[in-house]
Formats: structure tokens, sequence, C-alpha cells
């Protein structure tokens, strides 16, 4: 059962949470909205992309001058990023779900 006190603390617990996500936002960027968290994250991962890039174009040409074993590895770590990447990227989408869903819909 839905309770006044349960609805008063959901929003205490929000507001905290709300606050510590605003508090690493100015710290890491001059304007403080919320939706700098997600521009930053999208940076992050653009700069693991180019990273991945930059691995790929260094295997070509490890493979170009015949170094197999290095070709291989950087193959292997361009694709535990990807997988990486991937799954941060999932958890982040859940722990998101998830919050929208402590609070109902009239709050």
């Amino acid at each position: 059962m839905i309770t006044r006190s349960n609805l008063a603390d959901q929003l205490r617990e929000y507001q905290i949470r709300s606050k510590y996500e605003w508090a690493t936002v100015s710290f890491l960027s001059a304007s403080s909205s919320s939706s700098n968290t997600s521009s930053r994250v999208d940076v992050i991962f653009v700069i693991w992309e180019l990273l991945m890039f930059a691995f790929l174009v260094f295997s070509g040409v490890a493979l170009y001058f015949r170094y197999m074993r290095l070709a291989f590895s950087l193959i292997c770590i361009t694709t535990l990023i990807l997988v990486c990447m991937k799954v941060t990227k999932q958890v982040r989408q859940n722990r998101k779900n998830k919050r929208r869903m402590l609070l109902p819909l009239s709050m």
C-alpha cells in the first residue's frame, strides 16, 4: 500500500540522488543541467570509439608488416572494449529505467 510517508521517503531519496548527479556535472563542466551527464557519457563513448578505430588501424598496419601476434592482440583488445561499452550502456539504461519506476507518475 502506498502511503504518504512512503512517497515522501522516495521523493527525498530521488532529490538526494539528483543532487549528487548535479554535483558531478557541475564539477566537470561549466554549465549545470541534467542533460550534461548524458552528453558527458556520449563524449566518453566517442573517445572510446576513436580508440577502437585506432586499434583497428594499427592492427591493419601490423598485418601489413606481418606482425600476426600484435595484430591479433589489438583485435582482441578492440573486441573487449566494444563488449565493455555495450555492457556499460545497457547497465546505465537499466539503472535509468529502474530509477524512473521508483516514483509514481504523479510525482
